[in-house]
């Protein structure tokens, strides 16, 4: 393939360039330049960051994606919305989004490749592209592209914070604000590298809105809902955590089975198997049409259990 530089791309970056004309994420044209399957005028291009000149000829190959090591594996899903671009999922507590170090299978991704039969190509290769994640013990709603076009949609989305999260969590305490605004910049913890704190050497903004739905005073319990202007890893767990209100269940970030004296809901914060956290909103812009999409989920079985007992419902 090939495309001549015009009066209006010229003087922009060859990644650049060949993002914009060849439909292709920025990365992707930098590692295509970089691996020499980009040709100007004939010859090989020094660098990512050359600039182009009008009437210049770029040829290009985009090569076939290729599969990705990963196996596919049925593994049940709980799929909300599915179409050709994008598919949204009611991530169960417990199940690992991404293969990482000492989770290579059994994750969301390796139930995906087993069950969108249509994927395309994301980024040169045969995979889910994940847009965003929940935490392992996080249960809730999450969208994933199925191809390159909506991989950029969604992206950008969540750059420009117009996809809309909402969440559920249950604390413990009572916040002494009604509702507020949490700014504070959290990273991987200096000491701790499982966890993510403002105690980091490389901080990252991140902000949290919170309101209070529900208080039980006679538990020292109470529930929010937090909507995400950010969203950093662990965010919530540990922003409601840095108020000295750690989420039910969540033992990294300070919850303490000690510190809850009736014995019955100590029992049922166990039983949950679960930080009591849901991502139970999700909107977007859906990456073709352009229309607003939005959807809802019930809470988990075990959040639902201990709510229940916290409102003395039988």
């Amino acid at each position: 393939m090939e495309a001549v530089v015009n009066k209006e791309h010229a003087g922009k970056r060859l990644d650049q360039f060949l993002s914009e004309v060849a439909d292709i994420s920025r990365s992707q044209a930098k590692e295509l330049i970089e691996e020499g399957l980009v040709l100007v005028d004939g010859k090989e291009p020094k660098k990512p960051s050359q600039k182009v000149k009008e009437g210049q000829r770029v040829e290009f190959e985009i090569p076939e994606p290729e599969p990705l090591e990963l196996q596919p594996e049925n593994i049940p899903l709980d799929v909300v919305y599915e179409d050709r671009d994008v598919i949204v999922i009611n991530k169960p507590a417990g199940l690992v989004v991404h293969p990482a170090p000492g989770h290579y299978s059994g994750t969301l991704v390796n139930a995906l490749l087993y069950h969108c039969k249509d994927l395309e190509g994301i980024n040169g290769t045969l995979r889910p592209g994940i847009v965003h994640r929940l935490d392992k013990d996080t249960a809730g709603l999450l969208v994933v592209a199925k191809n390159d076009l909506a991989q950029r949609s969604l992206v950008e989305q969540f750059k420009k914070r117009s996809v809309g999260r909402l969440y559920r969590a249950l604390l413990l305490g009572i916040p002494k604000k009604e509702k507020d605004r949490i700014v504070l910049p959290i990273g991987r913890d200096r000491f701790d590298r499982k966890k993510f704190s403002p105690n980091t050497t490389s901080p990252k903004e991140a902000i949290t809105n919170y309101w209070i739905t529900e208080k039980f005073p006679q538990f020292n319990v109470s529930e929010v809902e937090c909507k995400l202007e950010t969203g950093r890893t662990h965010q919530i767990r540990v922003h409601m955590s840095s108020l000295g209100h750690p989420l039910l269940g969540d033992r990294t970030y300070g919850y303490k089975p000690s510190r809850v004296k009736d014995e019955n809901l100590r029992k049922l914060i166990d039983e949950m198997g679960m930080h009591a956290l849901c991502a139970y909103y999700l909107s977007f812009d859906h990456p073709r049409t352009g229309k607003r999409m939005e959807f809802r989920v019930e809470l988990p079985p075990g959040y639902r259990k201990v709510l229940s007992y916290l409102r003395g419902e039988k």
